[in-house]
């Protein structure tokens, strides 16, 4: 080993010894030094094998540092249950719609070049920046090139950050960007639409023409690695995403989480409706149907439960009710079209995709 290398060990190190205790504590007991170093030498060597160059690879690994709060995240991933409605009312608000068509008319030249580009409409793009990033107004709290190797270290994943880094390092390296100064989630998105660095690597383009791909600090590479994703994903600028539908109270709700596709003539042969009662457009398409299952779990039994605190016998009783015949409330629920799945490859939640889908429509002109 060089003497610049002894040197920096001793001075990482010491930065270890100086931390508090409950802050070089790993799950295994003390922090284990020789596998933070056995990975940053990793690092240097796969890096180099990969073609990137020295300068890059020493700024990555000059000042490396552990953040224990990233671990604690990473373990504690807080799981929040909302309902649709609420999920909704969080993520497409009045300021999120009113920012968006600010938005919209201070980049108007930028949204429609991706529209001509890559045949996604502006009002799109907008919904998936609002989500993402409230528009860029969301500011990244952690240096990537720490969090990565700090997921590496925590090691349930290493194998993932691992690759995330090397990608990081390679954009870095191939547009001249400083990696020290790019900055993003815990876990590793970043930028005006949240990209990770391998679904920056696969989709990334430039979008203001100065040659480089810099989704952090150019709205328009954005805009651009956003449209180039949403294309390659299959986005068809004439279908809907989603279309609010009802459905008879008595529906299977097995078929509501999305999985099952249908043709629509077969949906409404089921009875699946406008929320007006009026025929859904039989157009040659398979959809599925996403509704909030939980919801409407709570209110067939409330409606059971109505029905047995009325009834003539065994009031009070729902043992007593035959539910068969207790009436059930209207089902609202969306009809779930391609789109609507092209969006899921990008997050995979239902919830996601149905917000994406009403922003998208606030957002139009």
């Amino acid at each position: 080993m060089t003497a610049r290398g002894v040197i920096a060990r001793l001075v990482g190190a010491a930065m270890f010894f100086y931390l508090p205790c409950s802050v070089v504590m790993a799950e295994r007991g003390a922090f284990d030094v020789e596998r933070w170093y056995g990975i940053l030498d990793n690092v240097r060597t796969r890096a180099a094998a990969n073609g990137i160059g020295r300068d890059t690879i020493d700024a990555t690994l000059k000042y490396p540092v552990f953040i224990p709060s990233i671990v604690k995240s990473d373990r504690n991933q807080a799981e929040f249950t909302l309902t649709l409605d609420e999920y909704l009312a969080r993520t497409v608000n009045s300021r999120r719609i009113k920012n968006g068509i600010e938005m919209r008319a201070t980049y108007p030249t930028m949204l429609s070049r991706v529209e001509q580009k890559y045949n996604v409409q502006p009002h799109v793009i907008l919904a998936f920046w609002g989500l993402e990033s409230n528009y860029g107004s969301y500011r990244a709290a952690h240096k990537l090139t720490d969090a990565f190797l700090t997921l590496m270290y925590e090691g349930r994943r290493e194998t993932f950050f691992g690759n995330q880094l090397l990608a990081l390092m390679k954009i870095a390296d191939d547009n001249n960007l400083d990696i020290n100064d790019i900055r993003g989630s815990w876990a590793g998105a970043m930028g005006h639409f949240q990209f990770i660095p391998t679904t920056l690597q696969q989709y990334g383009a430039d979008g203001n023409g100065d040659g480089k791909i810099d989704i952090i600090h150019s709205v328009g590479d954005a805009m651009f690695s956003a449209g180039n994703y949403l294309h390659k994903l299959g986005w068809n600028p004439n279908e809907r995403i989603v279309r609010r539908v009802m459905l008879p109270g008595n529906f299977d709700i097995s078929l509501l989480d999305g999985k099952t596709r249908r043709p629509l003539t077969d949906w409404a042969m089921m009875g699946v409706t406008n929320p007006d009662g009026l025929p859904i457009p039989l157009v040659d398409m398979t959809a599925g149907l996403v509704a909030d299952i939980n919801l409407i779990q709570q209110q067939r039994a409330d409606a059971i439960a109505a029905a047995a605190a009325t009834a003539t016998y065994g009031a009070g009783d729902p043992n007593a009710v035959d539910t068969d015949v207790a009436p059930m409330p209207v089902i609202y629920a969306y009809l779930t079209y391609p789109n609507f799945y092209r969006i899921k490859k990008w997050n995979s939640s239902n919830w996601y995709a149905i917000a994406i889908a009403t922003l998208a429509d606030e957002l139009k002109q």
